[in-house]
């Protein structure tokens, strides 16, 4: 599953940052509209564009909110093409969420020929400088083998530096490296605590192999209860194995443990 950083979180992250760029480019005797950060904010794109357009060749952020809006047909025609055009220019400058969505680009044949040499280029040059989600997307490549000699070291490397920044793919996948054995020992109690880490940030697959680790007592002693709960979890989420695991448990299970196990899911939060 590749997952990555949608275009959507970047356009979140776009308009958060708009006013002080706007301030920024006005400082440099760029002249400025106010009112267009105002009509993006409102999802008014038009002059949000043609305010980033004369922007464009002064900064890599400028750039990279062009090829969004490209992308995403915001202010002007949806043109993939062109917003691979202004990825590519932002990602030559170094900016790491453009070389990402480069190489997303180039991943899917997405406005450009799909080139999967070329994705793995800009996913490497992205998740070199930190970004999770281009280091998740590395990961994978070497665990799948896709372009690359498959390299399950290579790929835990990668998954770990994601994990530890709180992305919760990386976090269950470094847990099935875990418990799979993949390229190291098999090793339950590791496996456990990174599909913890994703379970408790809301992720259904983890959910789902955190509850099989309960129920098989596999890093931990065996428990039931904790068990019904993941997989209850899962389940809300339209896990239909984790539905089945969890009914099969409940046949196993005394009144007061499906009702403990119950109360976990009515009280359960997820951590961001």
């Amino acid at each position: 599953m590749c997952l990555g950083l949608l275009l959507g979180e970047a356009m979140k992250a776009f308009q958060q940052d708009l006013g002080v760029m706007f301030l920024a480019f006005s400082f440099l005797g760029v002249a400025v509209d106010p009112s267009s950060a105002l009509a993006y904010r409102t999802t008014d794109y038009t002059p949000g564009y043609k305010a980033i357009a004369p922007l464009s060749a002064l900064d890599a952020r400028a750039l990279f909110d062009r090829a969004v809006m490209y992308d995403k047909g915001q202010g002007v025609p949806q043109d993939r093409a062109e917003a691979v055009r202004w990825y590519r220019q932002a990602a030559e400058q170094g900016l790491s969420v453009a070389q990402y969505n480069l190489a997303q680009m180039y991943s899917r044949g997405d406005g450009v020929a799909q080139d999967r040499s070329e994705a793995f280029r800009w996913y490497q040059l992205s998740a070199k400088q930190g970004l999770a989600e281009a280091q998740y997307n590395l990961g994978m490549i070497y665990y799948d083998g896709t372009g690359v000699p498959q390299d399950y070291a290579e790929a835990r490397k990668w998954f770990q530096l994601a994990a530890v920044q709180g992305d919760p793919d990386a976090q269950n996948n470094l847990g099935a490296i875990y418990s799979l054995g993949k390229g190291v020992p098999p090793d339950y109690r590791e496996a456990l605590y990174w599909y913890g880490l994703a379970a408790n940030q809301g992720d259904p697959i983890a959910q789902y192999n955190i509850g099989s680790m309960y129920a098989l007592g596999q890093g931990t002693s065996r428990d039931y209860v904790q068990a019904h709960f993941w997989f209850g979890l899962a389940a809300q989420q339209g896990d239909h194995d984790a539905r089945q695991m969890r009914d099969r448990l409940a046949a196993k299970m005394t009144p007061g443990q499906l009702t403990a196990a119950q109360k976990l899911v009515q009280e359960w939060r997820p951590t961001r």
